[in-house]
């Protein structure tokens, strides 16, 4: 009969919370004890996620990359009612790489489209 091969796995995560559970840092949580809400288990568990990490006050890098991109256009469109014009097309394709970055990590319903000198006014309302 042939030898069984034993399946080694780490499981990093797991021998930490272990490890926690151990030295009593699972007691006392919030909420222990008392039952999930009904919404926990109704929807999609990526809804979940967002709206528990919203409470917690987390940002998604694309919307961190979002205001950056809003806060430039901004900038930019200062300078222009300035008359300082010498680096605009610079200024420009530093905005279209962010929005690049932008566009690889955000959900599609809200990719953005480059930005030029015709459109660079209406980019601002919506990046809001």
């Amino acid at each position: 009969m042939p030898e069984e091969k034993q399946e080694i796995r780490n499981d990093l995560i797991g021998d930490i919370l272990r490890e926690y559970e151990k030295t009593g840092g699972m007691d006392n949580l919030p909420g222990a004890g008392k039952p999930l809400p009904a919404e926990y288990f109704s929807g999609d568990l990526f809804q979940h996620f967002q709206k528990i990490a919203n409470e917690a006050g987390y940002k998604p890098h694309w919307l961190k990359l979002q205001h950056e991109i809003r806060d430039q256009i901004r900038e930019t469109l200062k300078k222009m009612a300035a008359g300082k014009k010498k680096d605009l097309p610079l200024r420009i394709s530093l905005i279209n790489q962010k929005i690049y970055e932008f566009n690889k990590s955000c959900p599609a319903p809200l990719q953005k489209g480059s930005v030029t000198l015709e459109n660079i006014e209406r980019m601002v309302s919506r990046l809001e």
